[in-house]
């Protein structure tokens, strides 16, 4: 069974880190590009970030860019999004998902496969 699966998530202060890991199961995420999407409350979701087949990253909006990392480690068959410096309009539940090989330049959801059921991620101080 195909599956991909969000955790990491959980409960920060402003200022603070995560890491989330997305970990599949049911097929190898060599040949996949992984993308994290968000969804904040009474927003659409948005495009975070993605790291093709060949690594290379893709970061979707500015105010990511130099706070969140992006990485993979094929032998685990896992992606990371590492946060730093979060903040209040972090708060969201993020999705990974994964597509054949490379990161479109805009984050066009309908072009994954496989998605993940989110792992919730809440700023308070």
């Amino acid at each position: 069974q195909v599956q991909l699966v969000e955790s990491g998530g959980g409960l920060v202060q402003p200022g603070g880190s995560l890491r989330l890991s997305c970990a599949a199961s049911g097929f190898t995420l060599d040949d996949y590009a992984i993308g994290w999407f968000r969804q904040a409350p009474g927003k659409e979701r948005e495009g975070v970030s993605c790291i093709s087949s060949s690594r290379g990253t893709t970061y979707y909006a500015d105010s990511e860019k130099g706070r969140f990392t992006i990485s993979r480690d094929n032998a685990k068959n896992t992606v990371y999004l590492q946060m730093n410096s979060l903040k209040p309009e972090d708060t969201a539940v993020y999705y990974c998902a994964a597509k054949y090989f490379g990161c479109p330049t805009r984050p066009n959801q309908k072009v994954y496969v496989y998605w993940g059921q989110g792992t919730q991620v809440t700023l308070s101080s």
